[in-house]
């Protein structure tokens, strides 16, 4: 059974280097993992999911080149 975590959006802009502007565009357009609802005022990532999009971002750079 793995372990499920989640951050908030100072950790997820921390680990991406994304500012929130750009992550919340991006999700828009369904190209970043969507934040999961945790109250009426506050969300947040799971973190593996944002770990897997920057491997991702990481493999096509790799596969670029």
């Amino acid at each position: 059974m793995s372990t499920l975590a989640l951050i908030r959006l100072c950790d997820v802009m921390s680990k991406t280097g994304v500012k929130r502007a750009w992550i919340y565009k991006l999700m828009k357009k369904n190209e970043f993992p969507q934040a999961v609802k945790l109250g009426s005022r506050s969300v947040a990532w799971v973190e593996s999911e944002i770990d897997e999009w920057i491997s991702s971002k990481i493999n096509q750079r790799d596969g670029a080149q």
